[in-house]
């Protein structure tokens, strides 16, 4: 017989493979019911701080658990043959809950729990409850020290006042010295000048939130490519400029006059700046360190030598801040605050040591050891100011 004549083999019949198919479908339930089986009954019944909780027909098991303080987390199984639900109690509050885990299946819950005693619900209303003791720890008690997110509210929103009172005095001030500029009264005007610098020293904390207007405002010569003669030397620094150094006003009428347009728009600014918690101390920080490196080491108002005056305002303005957050650091870290309060005091000290029955000399008078030991004192303020945010679980 040929190959083309040889019979087909038989198929197997539908319903074979049907049978098949549902006995294939039997043992992948059974199996997947089997490991879903082992893998309940083999969890330990704690694995770190995570609590196995098991609640039968009449009770828990364990029916008593020992916790400490903090975030714990429980996986709660139902082991009994209707929904149930399970819940942590202070008395009639419920703490937390579980609702509608059903029979064979389990659900987690993870609660921050605080140092007491509290009730566990067992399933149905009827069944005894059981005890949860939580008791204290280290962890849990740093972190309920911190202070909220609500306890900075007060001293943003009295630092947003002081800004707007600085921002009003500085339009004020530099309103004054355009004027006498204006005028041609080159004595008056030197007279103003530093009263003008004050409101703007004080609040330089925040003014690299705003740096184009402190670019116009405040720009150091040194940093421009023609220095005195640039056209981008405006603002304070080139009136100091013509004022102290060339000993005239010529010239000096239009940077006035942009000086006060450019304050009284800084003073909106402050008005609509916006200021998270952390930005206190950590504004605070960046300056004093600015202050060490750069004012307090060599001087940046080499024309009128203010140096030492604007350094105090800056002091003033930083001390403002370290205020404001007093209370709240007092709380939360103590020694954080000494710390900061006795580097504001040593700093004050640094400078009041070199003040003078006229006040303050000029920064050209200031020998090489008293600089270093300013600088040191505003970057011994700098690292202590840098210490608030952490202490008070801002990061």
């Amino acid at each position: 017989m040929s190959t083309s004549e040889k019979s087909p083999e038989k198929a197997p019949s539908t319903t074979l493979m049907r049978l098949a198919a549902a006995g294939a479908g039997v043992l992948m339930v059974a199996a997947a019911a089997a490991f879903y089986y082992a893998s309940q009954m083999t969890q330990p019944q704690t694995a770190g701080d995570v609590y196995r909780v098991e609640v039968g027909a009449r009770a828990c098991e364990p029916n008593a658990i020992t916790v400490a303080a903090g975030r714990n987390t429980f996986e709660i199984h139902n082991t009994s043959d209707r929904p149930v639900e399970w819940e942590i109690l202070s008395g009639v509050l419920v703490v937390a809950e579980r609702e509608n885990i059903a029979p064979g299946f389990h659900q987690t819950l993870t609660a921050n729990l605080a140092p007491g005693s509290y009730e566990i619900t067992c399933g149905l209303l009827s069944n005894p409850r059981g005890t949860l003791t939580v008791t204290p720890s280290e962890a849990y008690a740093a972190a309920a020290a911190r202070p909220t997110l609500k306890s900075f509210i007060g001293p943003l929103s009295e630092y947003k006042v002081y800004l707007a009172m600085q921002g009003s005095g500085l339009v004020t001030a530099t309103t004054a010295l355009a004027e006498a500029i204006k005028a041609g009264k080159l004595e008056e005007a030197r007279s103003l000048y530093q009263a003008a610098r004050t409101p703007y020293s004080r609040i330089q904390p925040v003014t690299d939130r705003v740096s184009d207007l402190k670019n116009t405002i405040d720009p150091v010569a040194d940093y421009l490519e023609k220095r005195e003669q640039d056209p981008a030397f405006t603002g304070f620094h080139r009136i100091e400029y013509g004022l102290f150094s060339a000993n005239s006003t010529d010239g000096l009428a239009p940077v006035a006059d942009k000086l006060v347009a450019d304050a009284t728009e800084l003073k909106q600014r402050l008005r609509d700046m916006k200021l998270g918690p952390e930005d206190l101390a950590n504004s605070a920080s960046n300056l004093a360190s600015r202050l060490a490196e750069g004012p307090a080491s060599r001087g940046e108002s080499r024309y009128a030598g203010t140096d030492l005056a604007e350094l105090n305002d800056n002091l003033d303005g930083l001390a403002k801040m370290a205020g404001l957050l007093k209370p709240v650091l007092s709380e939360a870290a103590p020694d954080v605050a000494k710390d900061v309060n006795d580097k504001l005091g040593a700093t004050r000290a640094a400078l009041d040591k070199l003040k003078g029955p006229d006040g303050f000399p000029t920064f050209d008078k200031v020998d090489e050891a008293s600089r270093k030991a300013l600088a040191k004192s505003f970057e011994d303020l700098a690292t202590a100011l840098s210490r608030i945010n952490p202490a008070v679980g801002l990061g």
